[in-house]
């Protein structure tokens, strides 16, 4: 069942095989022109979502982000490769830190 969680927001779990899974959400993040207050909502309701998928599931994040996650691999080394473009702006920032707990 798809679950729409918000108007930016949707999650769906798919099964793959017998006990295997797959998650996909769908967003879309505030703007940077958004007040902080947005976006600090938007990204502790993502960061909600991905807390409770089991870590065997297979995780698919699509949808436009809004952000620029750098080239700082050393901070987010099991997030993101090494061949990023561009700096960091506030939404990367707000995007990284939930996906390194997951």
């Amino acid at each position: 069942m798809t679950r729409p969680v918000s108007v930016t927001f949707m999650k769906k779990r798919l099964p793959l095989s017998k006990d295997n899974f797959a998650i996909i959400i769908s967003v879309y993040a505030p703007t940077m022109t958004n007040p902080d207050e947005n976006k600090e909502a938007f990204y502790n309701q993502l960061a909600s979502g991905l807390s409770g998928i089991p870590r065997t599931d297979k995780l698919l994040l699509i949808g436009d982000v809004n952000a620029r996650i750098g080239r700082n691999n050393d901070k987010w080394p099991f997030v993101m490769g090494k061949h990023w473009i561009e700096k960091c702006n506030s939404n990367g920032e707000l995007l990284l830190a939930p996906c390194s707990e997951f």
